[in-house]
């Protein structure tokens, strides 16, 4: 790097820090706070603890903020003027050691983008990811199983907690569809960017003519929904069955009708929990799913209402990212139009940049 990349690049992370100023208005936010720092000293504050509990975490979450964006701020600041003072004295020394801290700087303020990005009311709860293999039998069976490992891997990565709500192997690999609540920080905001069709080619292990595959698989994500948001569903307007419950679980599991599916007519979802022994406890677990997907498909629709999406051009065979393995290996996201050669960590967990690349492109699209 040289002087005059730094200086564009100086340039580039002002005009970043300024347009989130723009958005997030700190000294909004700082009011914010002030004012509730003044109803934390009023006694009869605390006497409603729910309500408490949920102030106070605003007021974290807007402190938070408001500290990385000054400290980004400032960092760009400091680095402004040691730039100038460098150049002004033709110090190299100081010069060089701005151009190592280059990269540093630029990270610090991408971190502050994300944290921008993941400030939505639903971006810190818990996500419900449901993964279904399109048409395709044992090729799109086994698809649905690589990206479900990938899933696993990246909460490892990020020290997110899965616990599995519902499994299905397939008939002779992979699985059939596969449900799961993801709990950690934020793990809804990250994992919203992987709502939609994903798509692989290869060639497949299960074709013995070694011929070029193409698969599907459907990832749909939405927030675990807490106990204050409510969503009426009448009883007829769903169909509840019963099942027993397949693979692991041991002995009870596996002889009596403990699984639950729900159906809601109107919008063709189903949901389905079998990682309880109660059926009363899955049925409870799937009827969350099933209130949990119904909000997200309303979010999803007041989306494509303000943006003016036409419902048809989200379909199958949409897919947001595409992951070529045969002839050449890339990983291609269609939302940020960024390629990635390092499919083998993919694959294996490391999409946190792809999935931050999404949500950066989708936030330069609404002019964050």
């Amino acid at each position: 790097m040289d002087s005059y990349e730094y200086g564009e690049l100086l340039k580039k992370l002002k005009t970043k820090v300024d347009n989130i100023s723009l958005i997030i208005k700190p000294d909004l936010l700082q009011k914010r706070v002030d004012d509730i720092a003044v109803e934390q000293t009023d006694p009869s504050f605390w006497s409603d603890a729910v309500n408490a509990a949920k102030i106070n975490k605003e007021k974290t979450q807007i402190s938070s903020m408001l500290a990385k964006f000054k400290s980004a701020k400032q960092a760009v600041k400091d680095a402004f003027d040691m730039f100038k003072l460098a150049s002004d004295e033709n110090d190299n020394e100081l010069l060089e050691s701005l151009f190592e801290d280059a990269n540093e700087l630029e990270e610090k303020i991408t971190n502050l983008e994300i944290s921008m990005l993941l400030s939505s009311e639903n971006d810190s709860k818990n996500a419900i990811v449901t993964i279904h293999p399109g048409a395709g039998g044992t090729e799109s069976n086994d698809w649905a199983s690589m990206l479900y490992r990938m899933y696993l891997r990246f909460c490892e990565r990020e020290n997110y907690k899965v616990d599995v709500l519902d499994f299905q192997e397939g008939d002779e690999a992979g699985l059939k569809d596969v449900s799961f609540i993801v709990k950690g920080e934020n793990a809804y905001g990250y994992l919203k960017a992987e709502n939609g069709i994903h798509r692989l080619v290869r060639v497949s292990p299960f074709d013995s003519a070694g011929r070029r595959h193409t698969s599907f698989t459907s990832v749909m994500v939405s927030p675990e929904l807490d106990d204050d948001i409510n969503i009426e569903i009448e009883e007829k307007d769903i169909r509840i069955d019963v099942y027993r419950a397949s693979g692991a679980g041991g002995q009870h599991v596996n002889k009596t009708e403990s699984a639950v599916r729900i159906t809601h007519y109107e919008t063709g979802i189903v949901v389905q929990c079998q990682n309880d022994r109660s059926q009363h406890k899955n049925k409870a677990t799937a009827m969350k799913m099933l209130k949990s997907r119904l909000y997200e498909l309303e979010l999803q629709k007041q989306n494509e209402a303000h943006n003016n999406v036409d419902k048809s051009e989200i379909g199958w065979g949409h897919q947001v990212r595409s992951y070529v393995l045969f002839p050449y290996q890339q990983v291609k996201d269609n939302r940020s139009n960024l390629s990635y050669s390092n499919v083998d960590a993919v694959l294996d967990g490391d999409i946190k940049k792809i999935i931050e690349g999404v949500l950066i492109s989708q936030s330069d699209k609404k002019q964050f």
